[in-house]
């Protein structure tokens, strides 16, 4: 994996300094993680299921013991049903780390490394991760998504030390997987429209180097969905690499904005009613990403077809609702502890009206130039949604197990979700985000 953009990133990161990247390189595991993570003689203990062990887990245990590192016995969970993450199954792993000094390799994808991550985190040691699906972006990401006492919140720990996947492994993972690493890495479209609009007005400045590993490799790992559904191993060093890379930016930025922007909250929304958890596997973060995505694309098109130049800042102005009308409006759509913290991310970013009149007047001043740029960045939601498709990912609400109401009627709670500035914002504060969002569902649209 060796890039620029990537070796700065490594340079920068706050936890991974090692990722390899190839056909093959599984024969090379041993090697590479003893000089990564067991060089002082540290044991190792690898974390695998039953599936994963079969796809990688052998064969680095043996290409570990080869290299001379002491490989203690694993930790192989069932594959049936698939492995949730669950804090009591991280309580597991750092228990047995604990015991038997080892550290941990983490032998899988979403949930195993996550479990490993944050184990690994609570004993403030190392650990490495030895992917086998490109099915997200958190292999190189730091916290891990967690289930505990029935919710779920992101905990921090590090990132891996080291990261070695294999695109033939890659390859033969389950076509599903690879089409939720699909949808997630698509997020990174419309969301680096988002991060463009938060850096105009200085909210979010945008990192260049962050910037460079997010969307430096997002089209190429984009570019080829036919045959990565087909299983084609050349086809999967753009994703796996695009995936590798979000989650370096993330690293060197201290923070989720590189990765992601409103598409991401539509996911998140969905995932807290528990959308598709009672399927097995569970219905993919991908999977959801990949229909918020498509969402906001379509609402991108309609927000452009608008010339912000034209606005009537004084009558926008004039129809600024008070924050006690925004705070009502927040909690009559979300309830308890969720609107307590809908209400608190939302104050952030609200402005009163004399703060609105200047961020409006700073998006007309530059938005020639500025709608270029946010024009450059996206894809049309169609050649999206067929692009989605050719990857086995989901097109439509319904392969999700939606319809597009409900898509409809999350737009209002993924603006008021998180404190993130995205155009979704910006269509509230110029006064146009329901007729927006009606447009996106009128006959002829995306999904109808």
């Amino acid at each position: 994996m060796s890039n620029d953009a990537i070796e700065q990133g490594l340079a920068k990161a706050s936890d991974t300094k090692m990722v390899e990247v190839g056909r093959g390189v599984l024969a090379h595991t041993g090697q590479l993680l003893k000089d990564a993570l067991f060089s002082d003689g540290t044991p190792a203990m690898l974390v695998a299921d039953e599936r994963t062990w079969a796809a990688a887990g052998e064969r680095v245990n043996k290409e570990l013991a080869t290299a001379g590192v002491t490989v203690l016995d694993p930790m192989i969970f069932p594959g049936t049903p698939a492995l949730y993450a669950s804090y009591e199954h991280c309580v597991a792993i750092r228990e047995t780390l604990t015991t038997n000094g080892a550290r941990g390799v983490a032998i899988g994808s979403g949930t195993l490394n996550d479990l490993t991550k944050l184990a690994s985190g609570e004993l403030k040691r190392p650990y490495a991760v030895v992917g086998t699906a490109a099915s997200m972006d958190g292999y190189t990401g730091f916290g891990a998504p967690m289930s505990q006492n029935g919710v779920k919140t992101t905990m921090p720990c590090p990132a891996p030390a080291a990261v070695v996947f294999d695109l033939d492994v890659a390859a033969k993972a389950p076509k599903v997987m690879t089409a939720s690493g699909y949808g997630d890495l698509s997020a990174k479209i419309p969301g680096g429209a988002d991060w463009i609009l938060s850096d105009a007005i200085g909210i979010d400045p945008i990192d260049p180097l962050a910037w460079e590993l997010v969307q430096g490799g997002v089209r190429d790992a984009l570019s080829n969905p036919k045959e990565l559904a087909a299983g084609q191993p050349d086809a999967y060093r753009g994703l796996v690499s695009g995936l590798l890379r979000s989650g370096l930016a993330m690293q060197v930025y201290r923070g989720t904005r590189p990765a992601s922007g409103a598409e991401h909250y539509f996911s998140h929304i969905w995932e807290l009613s528990h959308l598709g958890v009672e399927l097995d596997p569970p219905l993919s973060h991908g999977f959801k990403v990949a229909i918020g995505t498509l969402a906001m694309s379509a609402f991108y098109e309609r927000f452009l077809a608008r010339d912000l130049t034209t606005l009537d800042v004084d009558e926008a102005v004039s129809k600024w609702a008070p924050w006690d009308v925004v705070e009502t409006d927040i909690r009559n759509r979300f309830s308890g502890a969720l609107a307590d913290n809908a209400v608190k991310q939302t104050k952030v970013k609200y402005v009163d009206p004399e703060g609105l009149r200047k961020r409006l007047e700073t998006f007309i001043g530059v938005w020639p130039e500025l709608r270029t740029k946010v024009e450059a960045q996206l894809l049309p939601a169609r050649e999206l949604q067929s692009m989605l498709r050719e990857a086995g990912a989901p097109a439509v609400p319904e392969d999700i197990g939606i319809d597009a109401k409900r898509v409809q009627e999350t737009f209002p709670l993924a603006m008021y979700y998180r404190s993130r500035y995205t155009v979704l914002d910006v269509a509230r504060e110029a006064g146009w985000f329901d007729s927006l969002v009606g447009e996106v569902f009128e006959a002829g649209g995306l999904w109808t």
